[in-house]
């Protein structure tokens, strides 16, 4: 009997999912893992929590709704908790699994995971395997190696649209085989250290996790109410759940794939037409491509003060007073305190929101970003490790920003996209 392992992470969905179609091919049996790794439950050396409640509620919901989709294919998920390189070993030893099958990590401490895990299970005499499929286009399929790729996305861009493809989804299985799974354990919020926070009633959408939800969500975006015909005119807006298409706390847990929304994109341009609009949103999905592949380059360099630039960046002495009035959303100015209320008290902000209060941070604070990208590390019900810390680094000055120093008129951004003030009036009045 061939037993497999497939250790799910940020892969929450059975719709075009390699790692799960791979370990279904090589197996007789799959055993489905999730492993609540301590260390995303703990404490960053910014002194941030590495994973605020709003996401831990998020996640558990994610969880939760892949071991019913699991079940109704005849599997279950296993849940454990701790460090990923003693649990996924000690079920691997359990089930004698001749390998564990998992997706492939690009970021730093990700990385080291998953080089402990492999080394853990060598020991046992069990393979690793991991897939890359976190991203629109395969890395395999770039017209560049990872270590060539352009520093500038406008030239990552054109050359990848020119002359890569995007590969086809993997169906869902129509069953899995596995032993008998226990009914789901899932740990509460307070075991994992956090508190229940209620999302405030003026947030832009009640994000719930997991695959079904996701695919309710591209169904409503894309067909119901045809908002992805108007992206590009609605995209920078504030107030509402349709100015964009909220994908992102889906793809950052991975409870649906970027080629997913890809193809049904097509469906609706085949449907409806193709415009500005249902271009721009690839575009977005091609953004979130190239932050994975800049980690993948650059590794932990993202992570630095310097960031890849390494062009000395004047940063003021650490100021924890001045950082506390940013995200308390009380700098006295008003546009950068309503989008900073919104991500306290919801977990989500505006990305027009997010490069205002990003660039007041680095440039007007003069702060260290990576108290800010820490602090977005904690509150984002959407953090994605890549295009959390690429976007800071680039609003920093230290990233893939070719002009640098990208300064941000935050009372211009205001009158621009908040013109009668409804955004801030709604954020700042209790």
């Amino acid at each position: 009997m061939k037993r497999a392992i497939l250790w799910f992470k940020t892969d929450l969905h059975l719709h075009d999912n390699e790692t799960l179609v791979k370990a279904i091919a090589q197996s007789d049996e799959v055993i489905p893992v999730y492993c609540f790794d301590e260390a995303q439950f703990k404490k960053t050396e910014y002194g941030f929590q590495k994973t605020g409640s709003f996401r831990a509620q998020f996640l558990l919901e994610s969880v939760a709704d892949l071991d019913k989709n699991l079940r109704a294919l005849g599997s279950g998920l296993i849940i454990v908790k701790g460090k990923p390189e003693v649990e996924i070993p000690k079920i691997a030893k359990e089930y004698r699994a001749f390998k564990v099958f998992a997706k492939r990590e690009v970021a730093y401490e990700e990385k080291q995971t998953e080089a402990l895990v492999q080394s853990e299970l060598f020991k046992l005499g069990c393979e690793f395997e991991t897939f890359s499929t976190s991203t629109l286009y395969h890395a395999q399929d770039l017209p560049f190696s990872i270590k060539d790729i352009p520093d500038v996305f406008t030239s990552f861009r054109k050359k990848t649209e020119k002359d890569a493809t995007i590969r086809g989804v993997f169906d869902k299985p129509q069953s899995i085989k596995s032993p008998i799974v226990d009914a789901i354990d899932l740990p509460t919020l307070e075991a994992l250290g956090l508190a229940v926070l209620p999302i405030d009633s003026r947030a832009v959408l009640p994000f719930k996790g997991g695959e079904t939800e996701a695919l309710k969500r591209l169904q409503l975006y894309f067909f119901d109410t045809k908002s992805v015909a108007t992206y590009k005119e609605t995209r920078n807006g504030l107030i509402g759940a349709d100015y964009s298409s909220k994908f992102s706390a889906w793809l950052a847990m991975g409870c649906i794939s970027p080629r997913k929304i890809y193809f049904e994109l097509q469906k609706f341009e085949a449907q409806y037409g193709a415009n500005e609009s249902t271009y721009w949103l690839v575009f977005e999905l091609l953004w979130r491509d190239y932050f994975r592949f800049m980690m993948k380059k650059y590794h932990a360099k993202f992570f630095q003060l310097a960031g890849i630039q390494n062009n000395g960046i004047a940063v003021n002495k650490h100021n924890i007073d001045v950082l506390q009035s940013w995200i308390e959303g009380e700098t006295g100015v008003d546009f950068v305190d309503a989008n900073m209320k919104e991500l306290k008290l919801t977990g989500f902000m505006s990305n027009r929101g997010r490069q205002n209060v990003a660039s007041y941070l680095c440039n007007d604070l003069k702060l260290d970003w990576r108290y800010g990208a820490s602090y977005f590390e904690q509150q984002l019900i959407d953090y994605d490790v890549c295009s959390n810390w690429g976007n800071w680094a680039y609003l920093a000055g230290v990233g893939n920003d070719p002009r640098g120093n990208r300064y941000f008129n935050i009372e211009k951004q205001a009158q621009d996209y908040d013109k009668n003030g409804e955004y801030r009036k709604r954020w700042l009045t209790d």
